[in-house]
């Protein structure tokens, strides 16, 4: 069984908050994550709200949950009963120990609302991703990362026996979610013209938004289709990345960029099934940035947050790191052997005052491009912070 590095956190934040709650995408491991959690919680039991025969316990909460007040309770697919959460709030507020409860909730914008409002000082919370490079490391690191860009991090796609068992996985987690979740969060149209939505976007996947595009080409409004867009992305499949606003005399872009969370699933939409295929796609730079995006905001500290930086005139970072109001690190992503510093991320690079700066690439050795510049394999992106540190970024 692959480790997941959330593990450590989850059982810290149970020693110190009365309810934790583990958030993500459906099947990306939560319910696996939380049953080899029990083995290190002496008093648990678990409920899967999906489960008609847990869901029969539950016909008298209040009275249900205070028999089992000595254990930790964890309730799976949270959403699935938004009335919870007021009692779970009362139950805390009458006793504040540590590791009462854990939340599993996927998909689900309502869940996080619900929770925030209802739970705010009671909860914090954790975000499973899609396996991440650190967690598959077999000792191949270029076997590892390809596979893991192709395939996608969702573990019965990364898993599988082979390419095709893969590519058929998702192909069926697709289905699933077009027809049966996103009715549940509220985009309520055919599931052809949803999968036609989900498929234009996996051609923007790297690149800035454009709703007018798309509400002309799916005859939709703008407005809906920026609602679909950040319902999936409250549901852990796309990413909007936000634009950098830095105080400097640019004519900044402010159109978000979007990329889908997993490059598995991106790949499945424009049927790319080996890695072959891959190699000679147009997407081929657009899915590594979001792969290397993906590994790096889920390498970091949290107390960094993430942007992008373009300017009019051409200077851009593919991704911007900022820790408090400092600009700390700037990123390029090349799919090229042989990376350079190109003038529109020296250009940003001036602009912001980055203090260090990375070309990501597919090669294998870190080496200097130019001062406070280093191109940066993919496969070291797990020690990503170890390297910051010896930079003196953190």
């Amino acid at each position: 069984m692959i480790r997941r590095t959330l593990e450590n956190r989850v059982v810290e934040s149970l020693q110190r908050f009365p309810i934790v709650g583990i958030i993500g995408a459906r099947q990306v491991g939560k319910t696996t994550l939380a049953k080899k959690l029990q083995t290190r919680v002496p008093r648990s039991i678990y409920l899967d709200l999906e489960l008609p025969s847990d869901l029969i316990k539950l016909q008298e909460p209040e009275l249900y949950l205070r028999q089992h007040a000595d254990k930790l309770v964890i309730l799976d697919e949270i959403q699935r009963m938004p009335e919870l959460f007021s009692l779970l709030r009362s139950l805390v507020d009458q006793d504040r120990r540590p590791g009462r409860f854990l939340l599993l909730g996927s998909s689900s914008p309502k869940v996080i609302k619900d929770a925030a409002e209802s739970l705010a000082g009671r909860i914090v919370y954790h975000e499973l991703s899609p396996f991440l490079l650190e967690e598959i490391a077999s000792g191949e690191p270029q076997k590892d990362f390809q596979k893991l860009w192709l395939r996608g991090g969702f573990p019965e796609s990364f898993l599988s026996p082979d390419e095709t068992t893969s590519f058929q996985w998702r192909e069926a987690f697709i289905r699933s979610f077009l027809e049966r979740d996103l009715p549940l969060m509220g985009i309520r149209i055919p599931p052809l013209r949803i999968h036609r939505f989900w498929t234009m976007l996996a051609h923007y996947h790297g690149q800035l938004f454009n709703a007018s595009q798309l509400s002309n080409a799916l005859d939709l409004s703008s407005v809906t289709v920026k609602n679909y867009l950040e319902i999936l992305h409250q549901a852990f499949i796309v990413r909007v990345l936000l634009p950098f606003h830095a105080n400097v005399k640019k004519r900044l872009v402010k159109t978000p960029k979007m990329y889908f969370r997993d490059t598995g699933l991106l790949h499945s939409l424009l049927n790319i099934r080996s890695f072959e295929e891959l190699q000679s796609h147009p997407i081929v730079g657009h899915s590594f940035e979001g792969f290397v995006l993906e590994q790096v905001i889920h390498s970091i500290p949290d107390f960094f947050d993430a942007f992008f930086y373009r300017t009019a005139a051409g200077a851009e970072l593919d991704l911007l790191l900022i820790m408090g109001n400092r600009c700390r690190v700037g990123i390029e992503v090349k799919y090229s052997l042989a990376p350079r510093m190109s003038k529109s991320f020296r250009n940003a690079f001036e602009d912001v005052q980055v203090k260090l700066g990375l070309v990501v690439y597919p090669g294998e050795e870190i080496f200097p491009l130019d001062n406070a510049v280093f191109a940066y394999p993919v496969t070291r992106l797990p020690h990503l912070v170890d390297f910051f540190h010896e930079q003196g970024v953190l």
